[in-house]
C-alpha cells in the first residue's frame, strides 16, 4: 500500500504529489485544508475509500517517480519553483483568460446573464488578488523567507488570502456549472471553460505548496 488512509490529505500530497490528480478528480481540498485523515475525508464526502485508494495507487503506482517531492528541496530551490513553474505562468496566462472571459460574456451572456456576469466578476476578483499576491510574495515575502526570517504577519495576511481566493475559486466553479460545457457552446467558451479549471487545479496546486510545505518549514527554522 503506497498510502495510509489515516494520513492527511494535505500530508498524502506533499509525500505523493500526483496525489493531487485523484484529489482535484473528487474535489478533495488539499490546500487550504486537508488537515483531516484521508478516511474521514471519504466519510464526510461520501467516497468510497477502496475505490479512492485504488485511483490513488494506480496513479502513483504508474508514475510516482516522475514527480519530485519538494519538500525534500532546499528553501531555495522550491522558492525558485514556486515563482517559475506557477508565478510567472500566471501573469501570461491570466490576461489571456481575462480576454476570453469578457468575449464569452459578451457574446453568450443574454443566454444565462447571472451565471456570465457571475464568472467575469468572480474572475476579475481572482485576477486583481493574485496579482497582488503575487508580488507581495516576491518582493516581500520570499525575500525574508531567504534571509532566514519567518515573514511575520505577512505570512499570515498571505494564507488569509489563500483561504480567500479558495472560496472564489470555488464560487467560479458553481457559477459555471462544474465547467461542463454544453453542446452549443463555441470554441472560445469551451477554452474559457477549460482554462479556468486548469487555473483552479494550478491554483490549489500552488496553495498547497505554500501552506503545507514552504511555511511550516520557515515557521520552524
Amino acid at each position: 500500500m503506497i498510502v495510509d488512509p489515516a494520513m492527511p490529505v494535505a500530508d498524502i500530497a506533499t509525500r505523493h504529489p500526483l496525489a493531487t490528480r485523484v484529489f482535484s478528480r473528487h474535489g478533495l481540498d488539499f490546500c487550504c485544508g486537508g488537515h483531516e485523515p484521508l478516511a474521514e475525508t471519504c466519510v464526510e464526502k461520501d467516497l468510497d475509500l477502496d475505490q479512492l485508494m485504488a485511483e490513488l495507487e494506480a496513479e502513483l503506482g504508474a508514475s510516482e517517480d516522475s514527480e519530485r517531492r519538494w519538500d525534500q528541496a532546499s528553501t531555495p530551490e522550491l522558492i525558485a519553483h514556486i515563482i517559475s513553474f506557477y508565478h510567472e505562468p500566471l501573469r501570461e496566462e491570466l490576461p489571456r483568460l481575462e480576454l476570453m472571459a469578457k468575449k464569452v460574456q459578451r457574446v453568450h451572456g443574454d443566454k444565462d446573464p447571472a451565471m456570465f456576469d457571475g464568472m467575469l466578476a468572480t474572475f476579475l476578483a481572482i485576477q486583481a488578488d493574485i496579482s497582488q499576491h503575487l508580488d507581495v510574495e516576491e518582493q516581500t515575502l520570499f525575500p525574508a523567507f531567504l534571509a532566514g526570517s519567518n515573514g511575520g504577519e505577512t505570512m499570515q495576511s498571505i494564507e488569509a488570502e489563500h483561504v480567500e481566493l479558495g472560496v472564489l475559486l470555488r464560487d467560479l466553479r458553481t457559477l459555471t456549472k462544474d465547467y461542463v460545457v454544453p453542446e452549443e457552446a463555441c470554441n472560445t467558451w469551451r477554452g474559457q471553460w477549460f482554462g479556468l479549471e486548469e487555473l483552479e487545479g494550478a491554483m490549489h496546486r500552488h496553495i498547497h505548496l505554500e501552506n503545507h510545505v514552504l511555511h511550516p518549514r520557515m515557521l520552524k527554522a
